[in-house]
């Protein structure tokens, strides 16, 4: 059944060669036309950064952050922090006009709602005061403010009165904030918000503000998004150096400039075909996810390889270009095509991780691996049938010369050899697992990490965290309240005293910097009612008590809505690194699950951090069902291949080892595990099964039809397929190993990981899997031919 299964696939992978050939011409003209069309395509693609696109929107955190993202402040924030150079403090007439003139320009940004700006200019910013005649209220900067002597006496003391201190002016009051919440779509347009636009007006604002006297910061997602569009330039020069390496490189290999070009043109058409498409998905290139077009290329690289060699091969055996090009065909089309079908099964894998932006990163890397069959394993032996190699190409090969090389790695398919590199693979294996254990979900170090500590974005967020007590990684936990209080929520006890225990309890958690809720700003408010004696800054019992507090329970103060039937809690953290999150995460619910206060519901989680907390807990579930799931597809294709549950141990074992390794080596540079590096050990995984399937195509052929012993067979697959392996996996690290220069971080980790893995993916393929084919006898395929040469030499005697 196998070997008939086995007779239709080639007779009908021979009909197809051949009526590929026949038909070039018209073959060669279609692809043509469609790569002039998706070429047009490309021109027309646009950046497409959202913030949304990086939550998790179906987790129960996000859901709050949702419900209640038209009443309480979201986590799309931008900071502006104004700040004297020197001595000096902001009570100083160029600072306050320097100040006015920052909010104003904050104030008109398009995207930001302007219900949410807060500096000391803006009017929801107010001081209280108890007077000897009941409580006074105001702006703490007076109308009509000309920033004279006396007005700003009068500022000094009403800022020391608002309780703004260490969040809307710095601890040393030589700074203040402009805080602004942005949206996702622009009231004035109807558009989404244009990130790069909104960048460049903050950029403005420094650059106009600025001076030898004040400095300005800015942080928020719409700077950062700013800044990588701003590296951009320097990530395609890399690209282009990536490139030339990898062209200096292929021709050095292949002596062919002719087979150069076209493996390199051939390689970036499923890039090109890619980005063409996007728009009629109606889908952008995130700043984030710009790496994909590379990756792409990558892969395309090494199919592209493949195809060439093969094809060069087939023309020093004699045959003619046209035949060179059906026979390539013949021989690469199935395993090649397995290989890019693994591939997108593997990238189809990610978009189970309920995050916008890695859904598109799969949809888009997907649709582009799937293209290259047809680019790579149609288009290219097309192009290949019209080529005549050059004379220098010939005379720098010698087919028929055994390799020194190769013989000596196809020892590995032989018992000794091979239980040595079992036994040094066992031991990495180890160390690997107890180094991978080390691995954080999150981020590990403090601002941006997309950016490197010296940039300017990460500069601007330590001066901000350092001077201020709050910044921007703020936990918030909304508090539901039905508990049918006479008077309203406002004024139940039960509710405040809840509330009050909380913040309390959540102040002594490790990591926490501080805590803002209303039953700290009812305290002071009660306290102020009677003579301010602080004994009297307590939750009383009774409603008719907390009518005291009553004016702190104003819903324009940002904490609750009328009647209290929600408040939120702000707090406020030391960094965003993924285990100070999980910590204050735990603590939180650990303090929800204890609180059993009749009617009164707690719910994480808001705010910048809540996102991260949300999108790590998402990363981290995502990781061990991403990999089930990808080396589940990549068992039942390989299963369905070669029919035969030792091969594909064989080709899963090391893709195993090589993941443990990518986890250790993340947790050694200190990398953590989240949205931007989970796609590597994906495509890692993805990369490393294409060797596998080449080299073990090779092997059961030379075994199953030739009948050859493994080692022999081992060699064959080596001298045909393993030369382009290597030379492919080589380039494309020494490529990628030079993105480690990059000033954006995150593409300088994944020029790290992937070279790392490039490599490390072919040492597994020529090392450990011949030595596992040797001890799991795989010799049964030897066993097969000899029993099918043997019966077609009976059919040929009779």
């Amino acid at each position: 059944m196998s070997q008939n299964h086995d007779s239709r696939l080639r007779r009908f992978v021979d009909g197809v060669a051949e009526r590929l050939i026949r038909h070039r011409n018209t073959l060669l003209i279609l692809f043509s036309a469609i790569t002039l069309a998706l070429a047009w395509g490309a021109s027309q693609a646009r950046l497409d950064p959202g913030f949304n696109k990086l939550i998790p929107l179906s987790h129960p955190y996000m859901k709050t952050l949702t419900d209640y993202a038209n009443v309480f402040s979201g986590a799309n924030r931008i900071l502006v922090n104004v700040r004297v150079k020197g001595g000096g403090d902001i009570y100083q007439k160029p600072f306050m006009d320097t100040l006015r003139g920052v909010t104003d320009e904050v104030f008109f940004i398009p995207g930001v709602n302007r219900t949410r700006v807060s500096s000391l200019f803006t009017p929801s910013v107010r001081y209280t005061e108890v007077t000897e005649e009941g409580f006074v209220s105001d702006v703490v900067v007076p109308a009509r403010f000309s920033a004279q002597p006396d007005e700003l006496a009068v500022v000094q003391r009403n800022v020391a009165r608002s309780g703004t201190i260490g969040r809307l002016v710095a601890n040393d009051q030589k700074g203040a904030l402009v805080q602004a919440d942005l949206q996702e779509i622009n009231p004035e347009t109807g558009l989404p918000v244009d990130y790069a636009e909104i960048a460049g007006k903050l950029e403005d604002i420094r650059a106009k503000y600025s001076s030898d006297d004040i400095e300005i910061n800015i942080v928020g997602f719409a700077k950062v998004v700013g800044d990588v569009q701003a590296a951009l330039g320097q990530v395609f020069m890399f690209f282009g150096i990536a490139f030339a390496i990898t062209a200096v490189l292929l021709f050095g290999y292949s002596r062919s400039l002719k087979l150069t070009v076209v493996a390199l043109l051939v390689a970036l058409l499923p890039v090109v075909w890619l980005v063409g498409l996007l728009p009629a998905f109606g889908l952008g290139i995130d700043p984030m996810s710009i790496l994909v077009p590379f990756l792409i290329f990558s892969i395309g690289v090494s199919h592209a390889v493949q195809m060439t060699n093969a094809w060069k091969q087939e023309v020093l055996a004699g045959r003619t270009s046209r035949e060179a090009a059906i026979a390539a065909f013949r021989k690469l089309f199935i395993p090649g095509a397995v290989a890019l079908l693994t591939n997108a099964l593997g990238f189809m894998v990610i978009m189970m991780i309920d995050i916008q932006i890695v859904r598109e990163l799969g949809i888009t890397a997907c649709l582009g691996v799937t293209l290259m069959i047809l680019t790579n394993k149609v288009f290219l032996p097309i192009v290949l049938s019209f080529l005549k190699l050059e004379a220098g190409a010939r005379a720098a090969s010698d087919a028929e010369a055994r390799h020194p090389l190769w013989w000596k790695i196809s020892a590995f398919a032989t018992p000794t050899p091979a239980l040595f590199a079992i036994v040094a693979s066992l031991a990495v294996l180890g160390w690997g697992t107890l180094e991978s254990r080390k691995l954080e979900v999150g981020d590990i170090g403090s601002g941006v990490p997309e950016l490197r500590a010296e940039s300017r974005y990460n500069q601007d967020h330590n001066r901000i965290v350092s001077t201020y007590s709050i910044g921007m990684d703020v936990l918030t936990a909304v508090v539901e309240s039905k508990t049918g209080a006479e008077g309203g929520e406002c004024l139940s006890p039960a509710l405040m005293q809840a509330v009050n225990r909380f913040e309390h309890r959540m102040k002594g958690v490790a990591g926490v910097q501080s805590v803002v809720s209303l039953p700290s700003a009812a305290k002071f408010t009660i306290a102020g009612q009677n003579e301010g004696n602080p004994r009297w800054a307590f939750i009383p019992s009774t409603g008719d008590s907390l009518r005291q507090g009553a004016r702190a329970m104003d819903p324009q103060m940002g904490l609750t809505v009328d009647g209290c039937g929600a408040m939120q809690v702000l707090v406020y953290l030391q960094d965003h690194k993924g285990a100070t999150l999980a910590h204050v995460g735990n603590e939180m619910k650990r303090l929800i699950a204890a609180d059993h206060t009749p009617g009164v519901t707690f719910r994480m989680a808001g705010g910048s951090a809540g996102v991260a907390l949300a999108t790590n807990e998402a990363v981290e579930h995502a990781e061990v069902t991403m990999l089930l799931a990808i080396f589940g597809a990549i068992t039942l294709l390989c299963l369905l291949t070669f029919r035969s549950w030792r091969a594909v141990l064989c080709i899963i074992v090391p893709l195993a080892l090589v993941s443990i390794l990518c986890n250790a080596l993340m947790a050694r540079l200190g990398i953590g595990l989240k949205v931007s590096t989970l796609p590597v050990i994906a495509l890692g995984v993805g990369v490393g099964v294409d060797y596998g399937i080449y080299l073990f195509e090779r092997i059961e052929h030379e075994m199953r039809l030739r009948g050859l012993p493994l080692r022999e067979a081992y060699y064959e697959a080596l001298r045909q397929r393993g030369t382009a392996a290597v030379f492919t996996a080589l380039t494309m690290a020494l490529s990628v190993g030079t993105w480690a220069f990059s000033s954006l971080k995150f593409q300088a980790d994944m020029g790290v990981l992937l070279a790392f893995m490039f490599f490390v993916n072919v040492l597994g393929a020529i090392t450990l899997a011949p030595a596992l084919a040797c001890w799991l006898n795989l010799s049964v395929w030897q066993r097969q031919g000899e029993r099918i040469l043997q019966g077609e030499a009976s059919r040929q005697a009779a």
